[in-house]
């Protein structure tokens, strides 16, 4: 306790004076300070006398509080050793001693750190906003883990009360005899104790040291209800349960997803209130685009946008509904698939594998000229290409869907070209977001690492073609031995009963698309060789399965495409239209001459006349450029206002897509069958 302690000390007794002085005061206040802690300024004989009794009174808490710990941790052995008591008894005396035990350490603990924290701050330039922040910092890292312990604290001295609850049951419960009721009831009890000892995770106190773990202040929100008195009940229900919504600091919202007490059933009812909303208004949307001659997909697109952040702002768990609209494209594309055999699959296979890898080349080596010349960097300017040159596979499937397409002798339909080139560029996607922390790296490194990212780079692209053989020949293995007897079993157990029927088809869906996960390719393309492997057993079986599973993508797919408008942002696209309109046309047409360009050169003579649909289907912009987009702001490779345009330019060129496709059809497309492919 010498000079840094009397300083800090006198500070600490001194710093309610300064608080008290007005704003024009508190620049002398601090000067004054330093100079105190800097020895001038200050009677020497005033110091010691402040020295004396602050240590004395500082010591004596000090030594009081080693006394009682002492007396503590003997009267904790006295407990244990005294036999006149249950173990209920003992463990609720023995959790409260060590309760208290740590409740003097932390305050000891936390007078030390007050102290620490004002010496560290008047060492320091107090007009040095760096220095400021970072005391900030950590007093508020300090606040942070000291509410954590509190928090803690209080779990514990609800533990030791329920201690003290069974200890007086226990002590009842010897005084007085039990009917057989009443000891059915205590067994249950004890059992129940122990179920919940066996399924609580501590997943506070496991995770909590984790590296990446940081303790953060969250603000627990209640729903409002118009009625007061309900809210007052339901808060209290929900305090129990756990149902209410945590807000970080970042203004991110958290929803509960495993409680702690798993033996009681809960439901997100913000999610459920979410879907019905969606189900409700997608139906007049869906109408009044109907009526207009626009695709349903569209209204769906309309009632996300009134219903999310820039509309009503109704929809509160946006990534649940985002992720049940996942499943929607999984069936899309299974039926997709269904549409598609292996025959045509055999047929396409080399154009649905050049065109993609050509367009890509092509679209890079455009976005990086036009990126040279406008200043752009090489790592924007490739991402930005790569996102472009994506095609929406839903919405062409939505085009397609339920056409009859006879081709002649010899030529190649043109829906199995584009489909097979939209599924190829699935399979880039999941390339496109491994090869995403390079371009991260490739951001900061020097020219002198770049071989070493584009080494990567390649060695990624052999994963990828690895990883494609080896989900082609389990495809070819399932289809050789396992696909026939498997739908002979379902069929069979199926009969009266299309709920097997279902379940196994979407038990299959799951198991391709798991298979190509681990393979790390796309989750997409493992649900569209689902439905290729399935439509080798013939037309018959298609038909089946068809009418089973399309009610369930239809429902599905609405709340994928709703969950799409709650990214579009009509107030930005009003601010910007005019560059948004030529960014879009501009797209659009690069995507349609570059299409155009790629198949006169690997269609055969005879089919040519199908570019002009194919290159229609594909001049549009993937949703999945969301997906990307929003990875990459998060990663610093594009800023907030290139993923606004990403977002926008999308969103125009889906609205777009219609109109070129039907021109194309009008086009090349013979009458007869003109009718079903629009």
């Amino acid at each position: 306790m010498k000079a840094a302690g009397f300083i800090s000390l006198w500070t600490l007794v001194s710093l309610p004076c300064g608080q008290l002085a007005n704003p024009a005061e508190h620049e002398d206040v601090v000067k004054h300070a330093i100079k105190l802690h800097r020895g001038k300024g200050a009677v020497i004989a005033q110091r010691k006398q402040w020295v004396l009794e602050s240590c004395r009174k500082l010591s004596g808490l000090l030594r009081q509080k080693n006394v009682v710990l002492n007396k503590l941790k003997n009267a904790i052995r006295a407990v244990e050793k005294d036999a006149g008591l249950s173990d209920e008894e003992k463990l609720f005396q023995v959790h409260t001693f060590e309760i208290f035990q740590k409740e003097l350490n932390e305050s000891e603990n936390s007078v030390f750190q007050a102290i620490h924290g004002l010496q560290r701050a008047l060492q320091g330039d107090y007009k040095d906003v760096v220095n400021m922040k970072e005391s900030s910092r950590q007093r508020l890292e300090a606040l942070r883990e000291a509410a954590i312990k509190e928090e803690m604290e209080y779990v514990e001295l609800l533990a030791a009360e329920k201690h003290q609850v069974e200890a007086l049951k226990n002590m009842q419960h010897q005084n007085k005899s039990l009917s057989m009721l009443d000891e059915i009831l205590e067994d249950v009890r004890k059992a129940a104790d122990r179920l919940e000892e066996e399924i609580e995770e501590h997943a506070f106190d496991d995770n909590k040291s984790v590296r990446g773990a940081n303790f953060e202040a969250v603000l627990r929100v209640e729903e409002d209800e118009a009625n007061s008195k309900r809210n007052a009940s339901k808060r209290e229900v929900e305090d129990d349960l756990g149902l209410s919504m945590l807000i970080d600091s970042q203004n991110n919202q958290y929803i509960l997803t495993k409680p702690r007490d798993s033996t009681i059933p809960r439901a997100d009812h913000h999610f459920i209130k979410d879907i019905v909303t969606i189900g409700m208004l997608s139906l007049p949307c869906g109408w009044l685009c109907t009526t207009i001659g626009l695709p349903t997909m569209f209204g769906y697109i309309i009632c996300g946008v009134l219903l999310g952040p820039s509309g009503l702002n109704s929809i509160k768990s946006i990534v649940q509904v985002e992720t049940l609209g996942e499943f929607g494209v999984f069936f899309t594309l299974f039926l997709v698939g269904l549409e598609f055999s292996p025959e045509r699959l055999r047929k396409v296979w080399k154009i649905s594998l050049q065109g993609p890898c050509y367009m890509t080349v092509l679209m890079i080596a455009f976005g990086l000229l036009w990126g040279h010349l406008l200043q752009i960097r090489p790592t924007q300017s490739v991402f930005i290409s790569t996102c472009l040159s994506l095609s929406s596979t839903p919405l062409v499937s939505r085009f397609l869907a339920g056409s009859v397409r006879g081709d002649k002798e010899g030529d190649i339909d043109y829906s199995s070209v584009l489909l097979g080139m939209l599924v190829m560029q699935d399979v880039q996607l999941g390339l496109f977001i491994a090869v995403m922390p390079t371009l991260i790296q490739a951001g900061v490194s020097t020219y002198s690492s770049i071989f070493k990212e584009i080494l990567r780079i390649l060695i990624l692209i052999g994963q990828i073609l690895f990883s494609l053989a080896a989900a082609f020949l389990i495809c070819l293995v399932i289809k050789t031995y396992l696909m026939g007897p498997y739908y002979r079993k379902l069929h069979a157990e199926s009969k009266g009963n299309k709920e097997i029927l279902v379940l196994g088809i979407t038990a299959f869906i799951f198991l391709m698309l798991t298979i190509t996960e681990l393979l790390d390719v796309s989750m997409e393309l493992g649900c569209f060789l689902a439905g290729a492997l399935i439509s080798s057993q013939g037309h018959m079986v298609t038909e089946e399965i068809m009418s089973c599973i399309e009610p369930i993508r239809d429902f599905l797919a609405i709340i994928f495409f709703a969950s799409i408008g709650l990214h579009v942002f009509p107030t930005f696209v009003i601010y910007e239209l005019t560059v948004l309109l030529f960014l879009t046309l501009s797209v659009v047409i690069m995507k349609f001459v570059l299409a155009v360009l790629v198949l006169s050169l690997i269609l055969p003579k005879t089919s040519q006349y199908i570019k002009w649909i194919v290159s229609a289907g594909l001049a549009q912009v993937s949703e999945f450029s969301f997906v990307l987009g929003s990875r990459a702001r998060r990663a610093g490779i594009i800023s907030r206002e290139v993923y606004l345009l990403i977002l926008s330019v999308t969103t125009l060129s889906l609205l777009l897509a219609p109109a070129l496709w039907r021109a194309a059809i009008m086009k090349c497309v013979p009458r007869p069958e003109r009718r079903s492919s629009t």
